[in-house]
This record gives C-alpha cells, structure tokens and sequence, in this order.
C-alpha cells in the first residue's frame, strides 16, 4: 500500500481544519450547549436554528465530527506550515518534531490542570494523541505523566537534531510513533533524514 503524498496531504490541511470548523459550528446553530465543558459557549435562542442534535456521548453529532477532525487534520496542517514556511521556525526539525512536541506539552498540561472535565469520563474524548485519549477517556493521572515523557522525549529529539547526533533520526522516530497521530510529521522528518 502506498501512503500519500507529503504535499497531497499539506493540500489537504487547511481544507480539512476548515470542515472541521463547519461541522463544529452547525452545532452552535443546533445544540443550546455544544460543549458541555464550556456551557458559556452557546449561542442566544433566537439563532439558533432546527432541532437539536443528538448526542455522542457529552457532545453533538457534527461537534463531535468536528474535533475529531481538528485532531485528523493537525498533522497535515503542520505539513502545510512546513510546505510554505520551510526554514522558518527551525526548518524541519523545527515544523515536523518541535512543533508537535511544544503543541503536545502545551496539550497535555491544558488537558491534566486547565480543561473542565466531564463526567464520567468517555472514550469519545478528542485527543491529538493516543497516550492522551489514555488520560481524556480515563483521567487516570498515569496517562498524563506518559504523554509528559513522550512530549519530553519530542523535545530531546529536537535537541538531538540540533546538535546533528547521529541518535535525532531514532529520537524522531520514536516520539513520532508514540506521539501517533499529532507525530506522524515528525516520522516523516525521520524517513527524510535517512
């Protein structure tokens, strides 16, 4: 099986962030509360339009398509930034491992201090990473220490291309296999710099 195209999926960043933005905003226009996490985001009555959606668990049918399609989309969106911007913000290393590591510490300490937790917990909680959906889904704190050492090993990666070891192409790899799906730029910054 063939993967797809670096640059046919980097096309197709910002059109699948924009659907995900559509889907998640017809459940404002449905739903009185699309997010029960954050119940001020809501829309007056009067413009608010046809019934309201059914429920996937805490969330609105298109709400939940929505992020999970922000979560499908993010590594192609960094792809997209990498494609245009190239050696801004460190080039590769900085875009396809970097990036993904500093958006995951910056995740997962928002998931574990700041994001108002639903209960009970779910397994249909969005998460940019298969080791947070572990903490999302559960709020087991085991979960959020493992996505702590995954971004670290994401950062040391980056420190490791930095300083051209001979170790980066492997770090890469394997912060990008356990940070799965927000990792897969950095398995391709891998793969590049075989």
């Amino acid at each position: 099986m063939r993967l797809p195209d670096a640059d046919a999926v980097a096309r197709a960043g910002p059109w699948l962030f924009g659907l995900a933005t559509a889907l998640s905003g017809v459940a404002f226009l449905t739903n009185s509360v699309p997010d029960p996490s954050f119940p001020w985001a809501t829309l007056p009555a009067a413009l608010r339009v046809g019934p309201a959606q059914p429920r996937v668990e805490h969330w609105p049918v298109t709400y939940t398509f929505g992020i999970w399609l922000y979560v499908a989309s993010a590594p192609a969106l960094v792809l997209t930034g990498y494609r245009r911007f190239g050696d801004a913000l460190g080039g590769r290393t900085g875009w396809l491992v970097a990036l993904p590591a500093a958006a995951m510490l910056a995740f997962t300490t928002y998931c574990r201090f700041f994001w108002p937790k639903l209960h009970p917990a779910t397994w249909n909680a969005p998460s940019y990473t298969f080791v947070c959906w572990g903490y999302c889904s559960s709020y087991v704190p085991a979960w959020s220490n493992a996505a702590y050492l995954v971004a670290g090993l994401g950062v040391a990666a980056t420190a490791l291309a930095v300083v051209e070891s001979r170790h980066a192409r492997r770090a890469a790899a394997a912060f990008g296999l356990l940070a799965l799906p927000l990792g897969l730029p950095a398995l391709y910054a891998a793969r590049r710099s075989a």
